[in-house]
């Protein structure tokens, strides 16, 4: 597995980071499409939320594999770690900002209502608000200015995944195998780390 580790890691480092930030703003545009075409379906905004929090998830997993991917793969994808969270970020904060403009209309006491009423909202923002210092210090400068601070702050990750898993698979009215394949995979991203 190693021997194909090294000339795969070879192409790999060609690819700059920027590629990365383009490749991940390709399903936002092709949400984008879907909306002015008319392919969302009869409930455009929730099919909008839903995909953007998908993506979303995809992406927080796509990230929690890096580590995993180099030490028992040999697979380095590590450079694009920042771009690939940073991007996660950038679809939670647009699911929420559907949630709250389109979908709630800025109403703010339906809001709270609605937050009563269904609590895996409540995991969704709590997992939000987690990653929210971790965009925040995305950036060379509080590498350096937070030393090992920054790597025990980056941990946040880890229960912003969960939570995000838990959210997604609680919204639905009945558990989707795909929910729990998503939790799985989290999980066990999460375990390997434990194991360390």
């Amino acid at each position: 597995m190693m021997m194909i580790a090294g000339p795969l890691n070879g192409a790999l480092r060609r690819v700059p980071p920027g590629a990365v930030y383009l490749a991940g703003l390709l399903p936002l545009a092709w949400i984008v499409w879907l909306g002015v075409s008319g392919g969302l379906g009869v409930d455009p905004v929730k099919e909008i939320e839903h995909r953007l929090g998908k993506i979303a998830l995809w992406l927080l997993a796509g990230g929690l594999a890096m580590t995993p991917l180099r030490r028992y793969a040999g697979v380095n994808l590590i450079r694009w770690r920042r771009a690939v969270g940073l991007l996660a970020f950038g679809y939670v904060a647009l699911h929420l900002l559907v949630w709250a403009v389109l979908d709630m209309g800025m109403l703010w006491d339906q809001a709270l209502r609605d937050v009563v009423k269904r609590p895996y909202l409540v995991l969704g923002m709590a997992g939000f608000v987690l990653l929210v210092p971790l965009a925040i210090t995305s950036n060379n400068a509080s590498v350096r200015r937070l030393g090992p601070n920054w790597r025990r702050l980056h941990r946040l990750v880890y229960p912003a995944a969960a939570l995000a898993a838990v959210h997604y698979a609680w919204q639905g009215k009945v558990w989707l195998p795909e929910a729990l394949i998503w939790g799985a995979v989290i999980l066990a991203l999460l375990a390997l780390r434990l194991r360390r």
